[in-house]
């Protein structure tokens, strides 16, 4: 099934974006620069990821023990 139609695969998919752009914000910020167009999105992202790490590391840690064991 697509990630679009099943929730949980969706949530799984956009919090690996947000980990990503912020990973690669962290590493690479040049990439990262441009915060409209196509790579404004992957900004938007990576500062997602940057302002709320907490919860975001709270919703990795949850999609990725709801992958382990259901």
């Amino acid at each position: 099934m697509s990630a679009l139609f099943n929730f949980h695969s969706f949530l799984t998919v956009v919090l690996l974006v947000i980990c990503t752009c912020t990973y690669i914000k962290m590493h690479f910020p040049a990439i990262l620069e441009q915060r409209t167009g196509f790579r404004g999105f992957f900004w938007k992202a990576a500062r997602i990821g940057e302002r709320l790490s907490p919860w975001v590391a709270v919703g990795c840690f949850t999609i990725g023990v709801s992958i382990i064991f259901f």
